[in-house]
């Protein structure tokens, strides 16, 4: 007996489809990187990036176009993310983990991203942003 159900239902909706593709994680990115540029009490996390945010944002869109299951912009620019290796060269303890956090759920929250949403992508950059951390403290 053939299971027609299975033949009907429809594709499972991607990270990058919830986002809004494209213009969807490019406003995320866009809320992040203005409030890091703006806000004072982001000033440690904007101290490890450079002068002008122009590359960071775009290299943070195309990271997360690929890694919510969109188009894997990043690497067919760079080549495989590293993203540990990338970020070695930078001082990163939990200050600038938990900056990165909040500059982050800022951001989410600006674009009115639902909760449960927001929620799965908090748990998942936290996994990351901690990750990267090459120092205690």
């Amino acid at each position: 007996m053939q299971d027609t159900q299975a033949n009907t239902q429809e594709p499972a909706t991607t990270l990058f489809e919830l986002l809004g593709g494209e213009p969807g994680i490019r406003e995320l990115v866009d809320q992040f990187y203005d409030r890091m540029e703006l806000e004072p009490h982001y000033a440690l996390l904007r101290s490890l990036h450079p002068s002008t945010l122009e590359e960071s944002r775009n290299k943070l869109h195309w990271f997360l176009c690929g890694w919510s299951g969109g188009p894997d912009l990043y690497i067919e620019r760079f080549g495989h993310p590293r993203l540990r290796a990338r970020h070695l060269p930078y001082s990163i303890g939990i200050a600038e983990r938990d900056q990165w956090m909040a500059c982050m759920i800022e951001a989410m929250q600006a674009c009115a991203l639902p909760e449960p949403l927001q929620q799965r992508l908090a748990e998942s950059f936290y996994g990351t942003a901690d990750w990267m951390r090459n120092r205690g403290g």
